[in-house]
């Protein structure tokens, strides 16, 4: 399957120039059947498929999630977004008074308010200062001391679309002996990742945007070394492993990330998750990162002939599937405004444009924006 086959599963590609991704990105036909096809099993027979639907989510589902980050099956469990993610690690780690937590000053809000939360717990918050909106390896170490037990991360910050350098933050964690907690949403499904080549601890992604999923499916990643770190705050019935012994009580944990589900799964939005990430199988990762690199790197290059400032990164391993930039006399919102106009959508972070596009769009998109922009 090639770029424009896809191209005609996502109506959207019809009615508008979409480059909003990052923010929540459109659904494809694929996607809908695959939710419709569930919500018809439950219509007609009820819950008697329930053991089937577990099986499925649970060894298909996850397997291929697992083969899509380099991850086993049994390292993955289904959340609602990253916030709950985020959440299972910051509730999770048996914290003392005096412990300190990594996080950056650009960070969105779900990687900032779980981590203020514990300071009722004696636990602080180092704040790394970015500058010009990158984040380096050396800076994440000069701050850690013996107290230091996680460094909490965007992997591609929500704004200005910096890429973190992975393998060496991953690597200077080891070295210290200090956990890592990922922010992947703004990463997985537009960039290539092997969670089997990288000692990672920790990450989450919901699946509504560089997924091309439904709302209220995410995913979260515990490295099997790691879960020993992790009390399950949020426990319920599934979090054992007894589906129909009700009047068992023993709370034993399952022995894989499963264990933090606590409850039943959102099937229906999980059947679209498999769905979606069908494309990128069918498309190839490194083939999905060339396309959006390709385009980020068209905009680029128009937009400053047209004399717009990049507020990104243009470092190549620093680069994202976002890319942000401004003009030094028109504001963002008279500019999204005639962008609005011409029927093309991004958004405004900040003081700057924001653009994302994904595997449904192509050069026409670019120079549609490139030709809409005052």
């Amino acid at each position: 399957m090639d770029f424009k086959a896809i191209q005609e599963e996502f109506p959207i590609k019809k009615k508008m120039v979409y480059l909003n991704n990052a923010s929540i990105s459109p659904l494809s036909t694929r996607v809908i059947a695959a939710v419709n096809d569930f919500m018809r099993d439950v219509r007609d027979n009820g819950r008697i498929h329930y053991p089937d639907w577990c099986e499925f989510v649970d060894n298909t589902v996850k397997e291929n999630i697992g083969r899509l980050i380099g991850a086993d099956k049994t390292e993955i469990a289904f959340v609602k977004n990253t916030t709950e993610g985020i959440l299972i690690v910051a509730n999770g780690i048996d914290w003392k008074e005096g412990d300190n937590v990594i996080i950056a000053d650009i960070e969105y809000p779900s990687n900032v308010y779980c981590w203020m939360n514990l300071e009722r717990k004696g636990v602080n918050i180092k704040w790394l200062k970015t500058k010009e909106g990158r984040i380096l390896v050396e800076d994440i170490e000069s701050l850690m001391d013996r107290h230091t037990r996680l460094v909490s991360l965007s992997a591609v910050q929500f704004s200005n679309g910096f890429r973190l350098d992975l393998e060496g933050t991953s690597e200077v964690c080891q070295r210290h002996g200090v956990l890592l907690n990922l922010d992947v949403i703004q990463y997985l499904g537009a960039l290539e990742i092997d969670l089997s080549a990288l000692p990672i601890d920790f990450l989450s992604a919901g699946g509504h945007k560089w997924l091309l999923a439904p709302i209220g499916t995410g995913i979260f990643y515990c490295r099997k070394s790691s879960m020993r770190h992790l009390h399950p705050h949020n426990v319920g019935y599934h979090s054992v492993d007894k589906p129909e012994d009700h009047l068992d009580y023993d709370l034993t944990f399952r022995s894989t990330a499963g264990r933090f589900e606590e409850a039943i799964v959102n099937f229906p939005g999980i059947w679209g998750l498999n769905a979606a990430i069908d494309i990128f199988f069918a498309l190839g990762m490194k083939s999905v990162e060339d396309h959006i690199q390709g385009l980020i790197s068209l905009a680029i290059e128009g937009l400053e002939s047209k004399g717009y400032d990049i507020l990104s990164s243009k470092r190549e391993n620093e680069r994202s599937g976002i890319l942000s930039f401004r003009h030094r006399e028109i504001s963002p919102q008279e500019t999204v405004s005639r962008l609005g106009e011409a029927s093309v959508h991004l958004a405004v972070r900040g003081s700057g444009l924001r653009i994302s596009p994904s595997v449904y769009n192509d050069t026409d998109d670019i120079y549609a924006m490139l030709e809409a922009l005052p």
